[in-house]
């Protein structure tokens, strides 16, 4: 029996002739809609800023969540579909928790990567579900810092420094031209900011942003605060002016 073309294009995730996977190429196009999400990779640790700007002075902003701990040593960035994302970042903290009751050690990032994207690449292959429409950052220090990136597909890559999300184009060119190997954490939270500011072609600000960060010295995640924030955001500025004034 002969399947038009629009047969491809329906829930179920069948290969088209020309042997892609439009339901994974629509999620992507989720996931290219979804808030810029920033990861960079250091020697001395790794970051993940998120892009947290409200749509409404009514909202209470601590219920926007982009930043998400796994682990002690482990957090990701969401950028998609928001319940999409909170699926897998529990599946993620379970996985982490799991790993911890059995060997009685945290879990290599790796392996906790492979996991998440083995679980995004089952809802591909299976009829009467979607793909999940999002891509996570997830970063972390075990033997080293580690910083990956899941496509909706489930792919993953390991980068230096990438970017999710509606700004990922501006933001790789930025990061491509601006990144050293032995860049401190601070001038990396700086970079990130002044990438943020040309996806969102603007100023940023302490409270429109989520900045999670672990330190290889701990090992310990941690989410700074606007006031902490503040200065790094002060400088990011004035390097946003310089870029808009070139």
């Amino acid at each position: 029996m002969h399947m038009p073309q629009m047969g491809y294009d329906r829930a179920i995730t069948v290969f088209s002739p020309d042997g892609r996977l439009f339901q994974v190429e629509y999620a992507r196009e989720a996931v290219k809609r979804g808030a810029t999400a920033i990861g960079v990779k250091t020697k001395e640790g790794v970051i993940l800023l998120a892009d947290r700007r409200v749509a409404s002075k009514l909202l209470e902003v601590d219920t926007i969540e982009k930043i998400y701990k796994i682990d002690e040593h482990i957090c990701a960035a969401t950028s998609g579909l928001v319940a999409d994302a909170r699926a897998l970042i529990d599946r993620a903290r379970i996985e982490a928790q799991i790993n911890r009751l059995t060997y009685d050690e945290s879990i290599n990032i790796k392996e906790l990567v492979k996991k998440i994207c083995d679980y995004k690449q089952q809802y591909t292959q299976y009829g009467g579900v979607r793909p999940f429409g999002v891509s996570l950052l997830i970063a972390g220090v075990d033997k080293e810092p580690h910083l990956y990136e899941t496509d909706p597909s489930g792919a993953l890559l390991e980068y230096k420094a990438t970017a999710t999300g509606a700004g990922r184009n501006v933001v790789m060119e930025y990061l491509e031209k601006e990144y050293r190997e032995d860049i401190s954490l601070e001038d990396a939270m700086i970079m990130a900011m002044v990438a943020m500011g040309k996806a969102i072609e603007g100023a940023v600000t302490p409270e429109g942003m989520e900045l999670g960060i672990i330190r290889v010295e701990d090992r310990v995640f941690k989410q700074l605060s606007a006031e902490e924030m503040e200065p790094y955001a002060e400088r990011a500025n004035e390097d946003i002016k310089k870029e808009l004034e070139k």
